[in-house]
């Protein structure tokens, strides 16, 4: 590897949790009661792919990669207890999926 080319830093959970801290943000601790709602980041990627747009398509809008974008759908398929994107738009339009963190 050159010089020139570097890679990222990795980002530890610590480092994310000190990073949200430094904006104001925060994390709420998951509940039994809340385990099976979707968040909000996972909500608004299942809604994505449920208008038929590819991890890529997905990754590329909400600048994470196309990886992390189905790490969020297995989360979500576990959670909606549903097994490909065909189900996702009846899974979503059942009800409220996602907790709106304030």
């Amino acid at each position: 590897m050159t010089a020139s080319v570097r890679s990222a830093p990795r980002v530890s959970p610590s480092g994310h949790a000190a990073s949200c801290r430094a904006t104001g943000e925060t994390a709420p601790r998951r509940t039994e009661e809340t385990r099976d709602i979707l968040t909000p980041q996972e909500a608004q990627i299942a809604r994505m792919a449920s208008a038929r747009q590819t991890n890529p398509e997905i990754g590329a809008k909400l600048f994470i990669s196309p990886r992390t974008v189905e790490y969020h759908l297995k989360k979500v398929f576990t959670k909606l207890d549903i097994s490909s994107r065909k189900e996702l738009a009846g899974a979503l339009a059942a009800g409220p999926v996602a907790r709106s963190y304030s």
